[in-house]
């Protein structure tokens, strides 16, 4: 009997393991959720990319002198930044004394609405007698006069400084350090050219004062990673020759060495098949440092039939462009171009992908759980400020119960592709919910993905449905038990 009744009690346990076993391997089956969130289309303003708008461009009426002061132009998808190219000459008139409202007054502006600026502050320009201050030769910088497409000349209405004088560099190396006291490092600053040398700060004297030497450029990018050690800097790639393809130069291998970008401004100026010449040129920054793209002046593009939408378009791609210029009226060349804006807001800069997103339907307050995700960056360029993938759980009133943030998954190793074949990397975070605290109570929540800093807080924009107003982006629910 004893021997009976062991048995039977073992065969009941094994029934009952049997069947413990069946239900959890249904119920992990049943209880898993699985969501393939959809691109929305929507333009994206996210850090490191976007539309850059010409408020200054060399000459101040061009092209926000139109704008109302409460037009921020809202309604350009994409538009991200704010830039300022303006003569050294209007912003330190006197020596040492400084007209800064010329270039914060527009920046407010546009950082009220979250937005950020860029400048150029340049030493030449055909258009105005002194872009560097008459002041500075008055204090003995060398120099000479020019006429555009020329060269220099006795007396005319454009006057550069030698670039390698000593008292130029002295007078320009101490305006550099003022303007890096207040923008350097600034969370409100994007980018900052190297615009110092050559017409129109574009690294280049051959139409005007033909000094092109190599020293000279490195001396004007040097002072400026001297100054400016925080904020992204550029030049332009005409420091290289403006109509000389080829991948490596000494002058642009030496920038990229200091961590110095480059921009293209010369998108569009020349009737096909002379569209562009850098393009290879970029290949060597773009996978660490964002490109920066100017197309001409788009009326005079059209008036030289050098504009083109699939061309704009293709720039964008052959260069891997971060930014992309607005370089005319905004509203006319948005209403003229809507098309190709919104075609080139798909592929500019990076757009990270949550592809899939797999989470447990419930899961067990102080238990660790796994979330397996697939990411794509669907854009052109890697999202050079980086971020971590997070998941927030909210109540129903909308308060933050719980935030899950992996850390060991950096979005901007996502690599780049052609369009419609951007690569997906799967990843299995693991994470655990009110250890110890905060208290944290059972029941339904509501599931929100988002990229950003290393503790949760939102930062990416992502082309994801149902944000709430954080870059936090509603994709389901989880139940706590």
């Amino acid at each position: 009997m004893w021997i009976w009744h062991q048995r039977s009690e073992m065969t009941r346990k094994l029934k009952i393991a049997t069947l413990l076993f069946c239900v959890a391997v249904a119920l992990s089956a049943q209880e898993v959720v699985t969501v393939n969130p959809v691109d929305t289309g929507k333009a994206l303003v996210n850090p490191g990319m976007g539309w850059t708008m010409h408020f200054y461009s060399n000459v101040p009426q061009n092209y926000g002198s139109k704008l109302e002061p409460s037009d921020t132009l809202d309604d350009f998808p994409g538009l991200s930044t704010i830039y300022l190219r303006i003569p050294w000459a209007y912003i330190e008139p006197e020596e040492g004394r400084f007209n800064w409202a010329i270039l914060d007054t527009p920046a407010q502006r546009w950082i009220s609405k979250g937005k950020k600026i860029a400048l150029r502050l340049t030493c030449s320009e055909n258009w105005m007698k002194y872009a560097t201050p008459e002041w500075v030769k008055d204090a003995g910088a060398k120099g000479t006069f020019y006429v555009y497409g020329q060269g220099p000349v006795e007396e005319s209405n454009s006057w550069d400084p030698y670039f390698d004088d000593p008292v130029f560099l002295e007078k320009l190396e101490r305006f550099l350090a003022a303007a890096a006291a207040r923008y350097d490092g600034s969370p409100h600053v994007e980018f900052i050219d190297v615009g110092t040398y050559g017409l129109w700060g574009e690294g280049h004297t051959h139409a005007s004062s033909q000094q092109d030497k190599i020293e000279i450029k490195k001396a004007h990018i040097d002072l400026h990673t001297k100054h400016f050690k925080k904020t992204l800097l550029c030049i332009s790639d005409d420091f290289a020759g403006n109509a000389q393809p080829g991948r490596n130069f000494p002058i642009t291998d030496y920038a990229f060495s200091q961590g110095v970008t480059i921009r293209d401004d010369s998108i569009l100026v020349q009737p096909p098949p002379n569209s562009w010449y850098h393009a290879e040129m970029a290949q060597q920054f773009w996978p660490t440092l964002p490109v920066i793209l100017e197309h001409d002046h788009y009326g005079a593009s059209l008036q030289r039939k050098a504009w083109s939408k699939e061309l704009l378009l293709k720039a964008v791609e052959d260069y891997h462009a971060a930014y992309m210029s607005i370089h005319w009226w905004p509203r006319i060349l948005l209403d003229e171009n809507r098309d190709v804006i919104d075609r080139i807001n798909l592929r500019m800069g990076y757009r990270l992908m949550p592809v899939e997103v797999v989470w447990p339907a419930t899961v067990k307050v102080g238990e660790y759980f796994k979330v397996r995700w697939h990411w794509s960056n669907t854009g052109v360029a890697p999202c050079y400020p980086g971020g971590y993938p997070a998941l927030t759980l909210k109540d129903g009133k909308g308060g933050i119960v719980s935030v899950l943030s992996d850390e060991s998954l950096d979005l901007l190793t996502l690599k780049t592709g052609a369009p419609g074949w951007a690569p997906v990397v799967s990843h299995t975070s693991e994470f655990v919910i009110g250890l110890v605290a905060p208290t944290t109570r059972q029941g339904q929540y509501d599931v929100y993905i988002s990229v950003g800093e290393r503790d949760g807080t939102p930062r990416i924009a992502l082309p994801v449905k149902d944000d709430d107003g954080q870059r936090r982006y509603k994709i389901g629910e989880i139940t706590l038990r």
